[in-house]
């Protein structure tokens, strides 16, 4: 692999543009090298030795201790000053200019000049953050030794060898801040050997427990309704065990990212000293100087490499990580903290294929087994569409959702859109796109077994109804799936089970939680599953109160179950439109109040189709037309201009400025599909008659180009998100603090 594949694959997705343009800086030095080719081939490459010269066209006087011979000798030098802002300034002048290549040469060091001193001021910028945050961590520190000392001894005094408090105010100087985690260092280990001690911890220590509160670091629908009432969400302190766990399971997560950051910045620092090391070496190479040496003693004086701030964070977060978050067990603890990269199993890919081979041939069977039985027209065939085709299309649905979320998956991977950060997945525990297609097609090999074993049309004629077990096949598969889905246990990817389980729920309790990209972003995939639900629904009706031995219900007969037609069907936009509304109150956004009244308009189209496809009539006709025209128009309008971030003032036509897929026609035609997939309401009101197909069949085919409009959507809409966060450098989610200290609420 060339390295520059590799110094872009190595990056930090939403940081990209922080770090040094190494393919800009070789196109450069492929204009050099093309250049003394031409010069070369006329004869007229000759060297011309100058004085030095600088790229703003002004001369600079050097120091006089440099002679006339060793600047002579050298082919660069750099000079360093210090800008306005504080941060240093570097110009690297070219000692001898020959004519081939001259101008390019002159572009090629001033181009590498501003990208070092880019990556050196960004570096510089984020050191000083995480000095900033070290502090913060620090007393967090103090706070929890203090707490796990009173949980331990309630009834007696305090003891400890040390003073736990840390004077704040003298960690003013950098260099005193970090000095502050090593000293933290000592006081915990002290700390945690408190209990032995005899000595009297001091007055100021014992004060740091009058000035904390706990933070309520998990949003409840409780702690919603005291924020609605004005009311504080911080937790008296309370010296209780389970109090003690749920902080240092607080803390060690803010301490594991906070690491993660650390290394993140390290090879920040490493990758963009390489990236300047190798690029010099090339100019070398093509220029036939010897620039890189002194460049390279510049950089190595520089911040970037000359600055040991992040390796002694390091050192600190692991000595206190190991010593109080992994009971002093130095391998646990860095396993913790640097959780090993995920292999690709083949054990992986090959039952992938070892399941799309067996879902293949089960399809094939079917149809097979339909021509040669001569199935279709028989008498059974209308009854079989209207009970067993809902129950088993639910898979369909379910299978087909799945498939597109991989492809979205391998997209998103394949371009660098930082998904796992986007949707907030615990490092480690994302799934790839073959662990998903391994679920989605073992999911349809057991649909499709089971519909080739309940593929009757006709009664037993010794007993005059349906084989029992076979009837109940599609129930036993939807019970398989829930309780694989709720298995406490770790297989079956546990951790992802849980995340969409616990997104789901806060989908349902929308409005009584805070509003995150994994929430709104399933509500929608949940608006593009509606006849999914409607399946479950008739699951309940059918199994609950119709005769499945028979195959007879009275669903649709049903006031009850037509009521909840309508209800199922409302569920996932009214979730999206109560988050809107939360997020409006919330966030003081007006654009969502203009996305909840999209949802709105969906909402009350929805309904009178749905009416409009049980009543008939011209009234609920009308209606159906004119709000699903507004909704469709309104919202592919919002997916093309918000979601996707198109249509903005751009020098690409009718696009951003930013793409991820180089090709810009993608962008063109899944506009165009996205505004023709919407359009797929016209068949309920326009009653396209196919006499081939049942209307459960057309239905199922609505149903699968929604879920392929959604998965089309899905792409552009995590690109644009992505590019947002690049934009804006973000690479990190704060992590909430356990403990909040009275000076921090007070300055609020």
């Amino acid at each position: 692999m060339k390295f520059g594949e590799e110094f872009e694959g190595q990056m930090v997705p939403e940081w990209q543009k922080a770090y040094m343009d190494y393919s800009c800086l070789k196109s450069i030095l492929q204009e050099i090298q093309n250049s003394r080719k031409r010069l070369r081939t006329e004869g007229d490459l000759r060297p011309k030795k100058s004085v030095y010269r600088n790229f703003s066209g002004l001369t600079k006087r050097y120091s006089r201790a440099a002679s006339y011979l060793e600047l002579e000798n050298q082919d660069i030098m750099v000079s360093t000053r210090i800008g306005e802002d504080g941060f240093e300034r570097h110009e690297t002048s070219i000692m001898k200019v020959a004519e081939a290549g001259r101008e390019s040469e002159l572009v090629f060091f001033k181009t590498l000049d501003l990208e070092f001193d880019k990556v050196n001021h960004f570096y510089r910028s984020k050191v000083d953050e995480m000095v900033k945050e070290a502090v913060a961590l620090n007393k967090q520190m103090d706070a929890l030794v203090a707490f796990r000392l009173k949980v331990d001894r309630p009834a007696s005094p305090w003891t400890c060898s040390e003073t736990v408090a840390v004077d704040v105010d003298a960690l003013d100087s950098k260099e005193q801040r970090m000095k502050s985690l090593a000293e933290e260092m000592e006081i915990q280990e002290d700390g945690s050997n408190g209990r032995d001690s005899t000595k009297e911890i001091t007055p100021e220590a014992l004060s740091v427990l009058d000035r904390i509160r706990l933070n309520k670091t998990q949003e409840t629908p409780l702690s919603t309704i005291r924020n609605i009432l004005k009311l504080s969400n911080q937790e008296e302190l309370k010296f209780t065990k389970e109090n003690l766990k749920k902080i240092e399971e607080r803390l060690k997560n803010v301490f594991i990212d906070f690491y993660r950051k650390l290394r993140h910045l390290k090879n920040y620092s490493f990758l963009n000293t390489l990236a300047i090391s190798k690029i010099m070496k090339k100019y070398d190479k093509i220029a036939t100087r010897s620039a890189a040496k002194p460049y390279m003693e510049m950089v190595d004086k520089s911040y970037l490499t000359s600055s040991d701030e992040i390796n002694k964070l390091m050192v600190r977060v692991e000595s206190i990580f190991v010593e109080h978050f992994a009971s002093s067990n130095r391998s646990k603890g860095m396993n913790l903290l640097r959780p090993k990269v995920k292999k690709e199993r083949h054990r992986i890919t090959f039952s992938t294929g070892f399941f799309v081979g067996c879902s293949v041939s089960l399809v094939i069977a079917l149809v097979l087994f339909i021509h040669v039985r001569n199935i279709i027209g028989t008498d059974g065939q209308i009854l079989y569409m209207e009970t067993m085709f809902p129950l088993y299309s639910l898979f369909g649905f379910i299978v087909l959702h799945m498939i597109m979320y991989a492809s979205n998956i391998y997209y998103w991977k394949k371009y660098r859109v930082n998904y796992p950060f986007i949707f907030g997945f615990k490092e480690g525990t994302e799934l790839g796109y073959r662990p998903v297609l391994l679920l989605s097609f073992g999911l349809g090999t057991l649909a499709l077994a089971a519909v080739l074993i309940n593929l009757d049309m006709e009664m037993d004629p010794n007993t005059n109804d349906y084989k029992t077990i076979t009837e109940l096949l599609p129930l036993f598969v939807v019970a398989i799936v829930m309780a694989i889905s709720v298995c406490p246990f770790n297989i079956f990817y546990r951790s992802s089970r849980f995340f969409f389980l616990a997104v789901v729920f806060r989908c349902i309790a929308a409005p009584l939680y805070k509003v995150s990209l994994p929430d709104f972003f399933l509500a929608d995939q949940l608006t593009s599953q509606v006849q999914a639900l409607r399946s479950l629904q008739f699951y309940v009706c059918y199994y609950g109160w119709g005769d499945f031995r028979l195959r007879r219900n009275t669903c649709r007969s049903s006031d009850v179950y037509n009521t909840f037609y309508f209800i199922v069907a409302v569920i996932p936009y009214w979730s999206r439109f109560l988050q809107c509304v939360r997020r409006l109150i919330e966030e003081k956004d007006i654009s969502q109040g203009f996305n909840a009244i999209k949802y709105f308009l969906t909402i009350v189209a929805v309904c009178l189709r749905t009416a409009y496809s049980l009543n008939r009539g011209n009234t609920w006709r009308i209606g159906a037309w004119v709000f699903s025209a507004l909704a469709t128009f309104y919202g592919t309008y919002w997916d093309i201009v918000h979601d996707w971030g198109f249509l903005h003032n751009s020098s690409k036509t009718w696009l951003r400025e930013k793409l991820l897929v180089p090709n810009k026609s993608v962008y063109y035609v899944a506009m165009v599909v996205n505004v023709v997939l919407r359009l797929a309401w016209l068949q309920t009101v326009l009653d396209f008659n196919v006499s081939f197909l049942h209307r459960e069949t057309m239905i199922a085919l609505l149903a699968i180009l929604e879920i392929i409009r959604r998965g089309i959507w899905n792409f552009f809409r995590l690109e644009n998100e992505h590019l947002n966060n690049v934009g804006k450098f973000r690479a990190f989610k704060s992590v909430p603090l356990p403990f909040n200290y009275g000076e921090e609420e007070e300055s609020r």
